[in-house]
């Protein structure tokens, strides 16, 4: 198990997302803009985003060229960007999103390996002290079931085809469960409380 030091670490050399996808090249970033633009947050769903009262750090492995990165971390951008986390002490309620390369970053990336590999993205939720919190990733249930019936069923899906839009709400939905259980975890802790003194 890494450090909060080894995750702070991590956390500073990480890019913010509109930084991290001005890495890409330019087709990558084309298919990244593409994605976000179909990523839609509900009225209730952005409520209970603005809601959440903890400073919530999420570290994501990733890469520019991965297609689960797109169609997900878009997602996640949109998800921050409701509550984005100010710099008053990194104690204030938010989101602070940042990304880093898999294969810039190995050093740090080959401690999350799922089913024996170095899948991305991977998701890695940190309080406002840079204590592990929570892990997700590489992909969501809603995507596992629709890749299940594609796959093991009588035809497959084209490489590239555009994912559906009860596709996309589902694994948002998803996403979203991910982010409320850390958000309440966190208000919920006892050493946050005791910090807080709430």
């Amino acid at each position: 198990m890494l450090t909060p030091a080894a995750y702070r670490a991590a956390f500073e050399s990480a890019l913010p997302y509109t930084k991290y996808l001005a890495t890409a090249k330019p087709p990558e970033r084309t298919r990244w803009e593409a994605f976000a633009i179909g990523v839609v947050l509900r009225p209730p769903q952005q409520a209970l985003i603005q809601g959440f009262q903890r400073r919530i750090n999420v570290l994501v492995i990733s890469g520019t060229w991965c297609g689960d990165c797109v169609q997900q971390v878009p997602i996640f951008a949109a998800i921050a960007q409701l509550l984005p986390a100010s710099d008053l002490g990194g104690h204030s309620a938010g989101i602070d999103l940042r990304m880093i390369d898999r294969d810039e970053h190995t050093d740090f990336s080959r401690h999350f390996t799922i089913c024996g590999g170095g899948r991305v993205p991977v998701v890695i939720f940190l309080n406002e002290e840079f204590d592990f919190v929570a892990l997700g990733g590489d992909r969501t249930l809603a995507r596992y079931r629709r890749m299940a019936a594609a796959k093991l069923g009588p035809s497959c899906p084209l490489p590239g085809a555009p994912v559906p839009a009860d596709e996309v709400a589902a694994v948002t939905a998803d996403w979203l469960d991910q982010f409320e259980r850390v958000a309440l975890l966190l208000r919920l802790s006892t050493k946050l409380r005791a910090f807080h003194r709430d």
